[in-house]
């Protein structure tokens, strides 16, 4: 059992208000601008110049998070990663991680070095200070997919050892020792790691499905009439837009989803989002420029009460591949299989897995790949599916 449980909220930051980073990309049309740093509860850590400086011995003023622990005891990190966009590798120097639950759901033990975490997605994980008294760092940074610019800085905190402090020479900290973390484009580590998570017994998943979805999830451009316009600053003078099953989801302007479905107020939104894409393509190949661009729309998929459903998650090559973050509001969901390339739905449902599989509230579609959900429509609201922050709702009723 640990002895303590410390929390480790991964983010990001810019030398600017975040939502003026938001702001602006949604005027241009262009991609936001990377984040100038990653913090770890909320400290960006001593490798960045801003913050370099070496903190006294009782760690006044220090902008880098310590953990002190004693040597032998048993932790529990809680992890999180509360960025904004960004997939992130998590290690600490020469101590594994056991990882007990994610999402707040237990999962079956399993050793690691490194955890990958997308935004959204919590990881707990044991770590015993099993190692010899000195100060270890902790560290994380950018899991990329994308060919997209990102943030390679590394934001760290230090583990300590209480004793650490009496091997110190001439009053000065002992310098931490560095993880080996993946590359920025290591999608091997990353499938690995989550291909380990299962739950800890034999789970109750839907077998027989009401309602099968397929959901193409990606970017899309929309062109502009005037490319030199400032609101069209995406790639040869369009707009990024990020979609579902071709459809850029809009917001409601004055009545909410909820009050428009209640009240039955017409005109609002249409329950005609398509549960396929429009058009079969092959979503991982080279797809034909004239699917890049989606349509805008407030369309919603209704679901009757206490409906099994599956979700395919499958990501497609337009504009580029990449991880996207998968989040259901109000659900857990059952992650019952993933893969690479297109998903097949006369072989890949054979191989998943019914028995045991992990119990999230977020998933990451892998890079040029897909994965698949199953869940039961038992919360009756107007429930987002996000990607990144373009929703697409459900009203799920009675």
């Amino acid at each position: 059992m640990p002895k303590r449980e410390m929390p480790v909220i991964l983010g990001e930051w810019w030398d600017r208000n975040p939502l003026d980073v938001l702001k602006l990309a949604l005027f241009t049309g262009g991609a936001p601008n990377v984040s100038d740093a990653y913090t770890i509860n909320g400290q960006p850590g001593d490798l960045y110049r801003c913050s370099s400086k070496e903190p006294d011995r009782y760690y006044k003023n220090a902008e880098t998070a310590i953990y002190p622990v004693e040597a032998g005891e048993t932790i529990l990190l809680r992890i999180i990663n509360s960025a904004l966009n960004q997939e992130l590798y998590f290690g600490v120097a020469n101590h594994k991680l056991t990882v007990v639950a994610v999402d707040a759901s237990y999962t079956k033990p399993f050793t690691t070095n490194v955890i990958m975490i997308a935004p959204g997605q919590t990881t707990d994980v044991l770590l015993t200070a099993d190692q010899p008294p000195a100060r270890y760092y902790m560290a994380a940074h950018a899991y990329n997919t994308a060919n997209a610019a990102f943030d390679n800085t590394t934001t760290t905190a230090i583990l300590e050892y209480e004793s650490a402090h009496y091997s110190a020479k001439g009053g000065k900290s002992l310098k931490p020792i560095f993880p080996q973390l993946p590359g920025f484009n290591d999608t091997a580590t990353a499938t690995a790691f989550t291909a380990q998570l299962r739950s800890p017994c034999k789970v109750k998943v839907p077998i027989e499905i009401d309602e099968s979805l397929f959901f193409t999830v990606g970017l899309g451009l929309i062109n502009c009439k005037n490319k030199n316009s400032p609101r069209c600053q995406g790639p040869n003078g369009t707009r990024f837009a990020a979609s579902i099953n071709n459809v850029s989801f809009v917001f409601p302007r004055s009545t909410s989803l909820m009050q428009a479905y209640y009240q039955g107020q017409p005109g609002v939104f249409t329950t005609d989002f398509p549960p396929v894409p429009p058009i079969q393509f092959d979503y991982t190949g080279n797809v034909s420029r004239g699917l890049w661009q989606p349509v805008k729309g407030t369309k919603l998929v209704k679901l009757k009460f206490g409906s099994k459903v599956q979700i395919v998650f499958q990501d497609t090559s337009i504009v580029t591949v990449e991880d996207h973050p998968m989040h259901i509001h109000g659900y857990d969901f059952y992650v019952v299989g993933s893969g690479f390339g297109n998903f097949d739905p006369k072989n890949d449902p054979a191989k998943f897995n019914l028995v045991d599989p992990p119990r999230r509230n977020t998933i990451g579609t892998p890079p040029g790949g897909w994965v698949a959900i199953r869940f039961v429509a038992d919360n009756p609201d107007c429930t987002a599916t996000t990607t990144r922050s373009t929703p697409m709702l459900e009203p799920i009723s009675n």
